[in-house]
């Protein structure tokens, strides 16, 4: 039975993200490699990151993350490029095509034996297995023949909170927010879209999506990354993994079965201010 490590948001870091898998490989050459989303941009090699993930195969698979689906949309010409967007290599490349199709096809949270992989958060009410209905959600939508209706309705920072009875363009994006962006959340379980630095510095209103009362995925372990500014974080039930690579942090992987971490120093990519 071969192992399974979850890496933390790679963001075009492909020379630290081999040099990680180099070390993977010394523990376990067939080790499952999952990823926590944000596989591109910022970093300086997407098309390379990309490309590496694909060729893995079977062994392989990723969340979608913020910065994933910002590639789909401004492929599309649904988004404009952002000043802090690395993403024109990649864009212009012979099997562009072929890599985004392949992006598109990846889900937004994965079941893991006891543990649930997403890249940002879960709504404080959501259980695994709704985590996981809500996603496929998402995932039918965005990988049909419409999806480009999904790219640009997904956008904007409403609904905050989550209710069952939503629909429509306003249930995906809520539920492509919660998944992908979320961070704080108000007492009500509402998502903050503004704060983002790490769990000690938040404004008394403010807590941590993880740390709300009667979170309904107490009973599994959920996986995440987005959050740079939390760091490495291990709990009986949770694992935050983003740790900076592409702010001159470390790329981070951890084994699920006994919690072993590996990672890598970065340079300094980019600056987070």
């Amino acid at each position: 039975m071969h192992s399974t490590f979850v890496i933390g948001d790679v963001q075009g870091c492909y020379d630290q993200l081999v040099e990680l898998i180099r070390l993977i490989d010394a523990v376990d050459h067939q080790a499952r490699l999952l990823f926590a989303g944000d596989l591109v941009n910022r970093g300086p090699k997407s098309l390379q990151t990309l490309r590496l993930i694909k060729n893995l195969g079977s062994r392989a698979d990723s969340v979608l993350g913020n910065h994933d689906l910002h590639l789909l949309a401004l492929a599309n010409q649904v988004r404009p490029s952002h000043r802090s967007d690395t993403l024109d290599e990649l864009l212009a490349a012979n099997d562009c095509k072929e890599l985004l199709d392949w992006l598109r096809h990846r889900p937004l949270a994965i079941d893991v034996d006891q543990h649930l992989l997403v890249h940002a958060g879960v709504f404080v009410n959501w259980t695994k297995s709704q985590t996981l209905a809500l996603a496929l959600e998402v995932e039918t939508q965005l990988r049909g023949e419409h999806y480009l209706h999904l790219l640009s309705s997904m956008y904007g920072n409403t609904p905050k909170l989550w209710h069952d009875q939503l629909q429509g363009a306003d249930r995906l994006r809520c539920i492509i927010n919660g998944l992908t962006r979320m961070r704080f959340c108000h007492a009500d379980g509402s998502m903050d879209f503004d704060v983002k630095e790490g769990a000690e510095n938040a404004p008394q209103n403010l807590t941590p999506w993880f740390d709300l009362a009667q979170r309904a995925t107490q009973d599994c372990t959920v996986v995440f990354g987005h959050w740079s500014t939390l760091g490495l974080i291990q709990r009986d039930n949770l694992i935050s993994l983003d740790t900076g690579c592409v702010w001159g942090g470390q790329l981070t992987a951890v084994r699920l079965e006994d919690r072993l971490v590996l990672q890598v120093n970065s340079p300094q990519h980019q600056s987070p201010f």
